[in-house]
């Protein structure tokens, strides 16, 4: 009992350095590329970037106050666990929005980024933002604000988080066209009032920003959540499945087969494995029969224990009542 605790808490422990590895990249993605720009992006960083250009107020600051709101969505609807990381994300974003400026050189950032162009800019930025996001999403945490409207969603239904996000970004980049004069600073420093070609251009960009961004949440999250489905064939089929079963807790479906070229009677293995777990599987199959056939295909919507939880949508009062 006292080695379970033990990893539990290691468990959790590695959980918030991962979130808070995605939220630097997230962090870098917006001081390096996205707000040297003056670009505007979707969640609450890029209303916190609006409310910076329009009116100065710092984004550490905007964005703290906007996710204290929402996290009382969040400790209602998605639990206190999720709560805690959420706290921790706006904490933490906060504090990298404060800080990381003052250690991000502006020769480097000229180099890097602004004089590459702010297209560039807009796929870089969003790329490293997405990451940082599925990063995060992947041990159950979030960069708080909209994400938190994401994730209420794909708890009841089977959308896409990155599609859900796109969806809320483009109303909050759109919004940016109505509010307040914003201003930039020219090549000597002085203010020069942004004009509407400028800023319809601003909102362009940030659509490019956030497809980038949900692109990338999407293929980060499908890229540690893959599945695959092995079929298997081998004289030694209950050896292999003994090993899978017992080494990596995997169910194993057999089934009878028969080779039509010899006309002999066998046993087909039928496994279904996270994409991590596939080189164990391998091993498993080399160290039993070397002369093992296995067929390997990607599969996606795998739901069942061990897997995704299947969402119907329907609340459990609704399902009753019909």
């Amino acid at each position: 009992m006292e080695k379970l605790g033990i990893k539990a808490i290691w468990r959790e422990f590695k959980a918030y350095i991962i979130i808070a590895i995605g939220l630097l990249s997230y962090c870098l993605g917006w001081d390096i590329f996205l707000i040297p720009n003056h670009m505007v992006g979707g969640g609450v960083t890029g209303i916190s970037a609006i409310l910076l250009y329009a009116f100065g107020i710092p984004v550490s600051i905007s964005f703290f106050i906007i996710n204290t709101v929402l996290l009382a969505i969040a400790l209602k609807v998605l639990g206190k666990s999720f709560g805690f990381k959420t706290v921790f994300a706006t904490v933490v974003v906060s504090l990298y929005f404060q800080f990381l400026p003052q250690y991000i050189p502006t020769d480097f950032i000229v180099e890097f980024a602004t004089s590459n162009g702010k297209l560039v800019c807009a796929i870089c930025g969003g790329a490293l933002a997405g990451v940082g996001i599925g990063i995060c999403f992947s041990v159950g945490g979030s960069t708080g604000g909209t994400d938190i409207v994401a994730l209420i969603i794909t708890k009841y239904r089977n959308v896409s988080p990155g599609r859900v996000i796109l969806l809320i970004d483009i109303f909050i980049i759109a919004s940016s066209l109505f509010l307040p004069a914003q201003s930039v600073s020219d090549a000597g420093g002085a203010a020069v009032e942004v004009t509407l070609g400028q800023r319809l251009a601003t909102i362009m960009y940030g659509y490019i920003l956030v497809g980038v961004c949900s692109f990338s949440i999407d293929f980060y999250m499908s890229g540690t959540n893959q599945s695959l489905q092995l079929f298997i064939f081998s004289k030694e089929y209950d050896r292999i499945a003994d090993a899978i079963t017992q080494n990596l807790g995997r169910g194993v479906t057999v089934f009878d087969g028969q080779g039509w070229y010899t006309k002999r009677e066998n046993k087909v293995l039928l496994v279904v494995v996270h994409k991590q777990d596939l080189n164990f599987v391998y091993r498993f199959i080399k160290d039993v029969d070397p002369k093992a056939f296995v067929s390997v295909a990607s599969v996606n919507g795998v739901y069942g224990e061990g897997f995704e939880e299947i969402k119907a949508g329907i609340s459990r009062n609704k399902s009753k009542n019909a």
